[in-house]
């Protein structure tokens, strides 16, 4: 089998960790592929995303570490014969690494912490908003290519009404409920999406408000995405437009808590079947309503 010229994550997170197995039980490149049975140069394209590592190998890898964790074991064994195909495979020739990766990620998660400056979350998205907020980013001659991003995105949505869908929880600043993409109608249509979606059991939606902002703000967009087992944590961070994906683990710590503060900051969650005269104090569906009011 030949070297994989452009790996996705999937397959530079699995070298990755074999790396920090290796370097966890103190073993040089060589010394690690003679303890496995392999040369160091093809030790060197694993730890690179560059080629695969048999199961029983990974194995005498883990035991040198003397990790005994079996659930990191077993989905990290999991991480490496995965063949990373599924329904995004398709778009595999239209759009970016990138796209791919973060349906991939989201397509294992459990856990789905999302904050959101100036758009609404993919996730929640109509589709004219969707063909709003893409139409700035593609010039006519790509128009089959922003049509595809759309579809793309509509089909990432499909994880929220899945069979086992995964806990989705959202943070959206209230300047990006105020910015009309699209104009006022694509705009009231998104505001009442949101309060649909907000009425799933899985999901759970919150604003923070423009008067705390100067406590809430975030720089950027983020989401933390949490498999089944929590060492194998994804952060996505929106850095000046460019997605990058973060899996140290302080750094994925230091995002948690960030999720954390926000939440704390932000109004209380969406929560459709309240009745007017049990809201007591000011919440995220009383200010999407407030905003939603002149648009309807």
């Amino acid at each position: 089998m030949g070297l994989r010229a452009n790996p996705s994550y999937r397959q530079r997170r699995f070298g990755s960790e074999v790396r920090k197995l290796r370097e966890r039980a103190g073993l040089s490149v060589g010394d690690a592929a003679r303890l496995m049975g392999m040369h160091g140069p093809h030790l060197s394209n694993v730890e690179a995303g560059r080629t695969s590592l048999a199961p029983e190998r990974l194995e005498r890898l883990l035991e040198a570490a003397e990790c005994t964790n079996t659930p990191f074991a077993d989905a990290l064994a999991s991480l490496g014969r995965d063949s990373g195909k599924g329904w995004w495979s398709v778009y595999r020739n239209v759009l970016g690494a990138s796209h791919l990766d973060l349906a991939e990620l989201e397509s294992q998660a459990v856990v789905l912490r999302n904050y959101e400056l100036l758009f609404i979350p993919g996730l929640l998205q109509t589709f004219d908003y969707a063909t709003a907020v893409h139409g700035g980013g593609y010039d006519e001659s790509m128009r089959e290519v922003r049509e595809q991003a759309v579809e793309f995105r509509l089909r990432r949505q499909q994880i929220l009404t899945s069979a086992r869908p995964p806990t989705f929880h959202a943070i959206i600043h209230e300047a990006a409920l105020r910015v009309l993409y699209g104009g006022r109608e694509v705009m009231r249509d998104q505001l009442l999406r949101l309060i649909e979606l907000s009425r799933l059991p899985h999901v759970t939606i919150q604003v923070v408000p423009l008067e705390d902002e100067g406590r809430a703000a975030f720089i950027h967009a983020f989401m933390v995405i949490q498999p089944q087992v929590a060492e194998l944590g994804t952060v996505l961070a929106d850095q000046l437009g460019t997605a990058q994906l973060f899996d140290d683990p302080q750094v994925i710590s230091d995002y948690e808590h960030s999720f954390a503060r926000l939440s704390e900051l932000a109004l209380p969650p969406i929560d459709p079947g309240a009745t007017p005269e049990g809201r007591t104090v000011k919440d995220s569906l009383g200010l999407i309503q407030h905003i939603l009011y002149p648009l309807l």
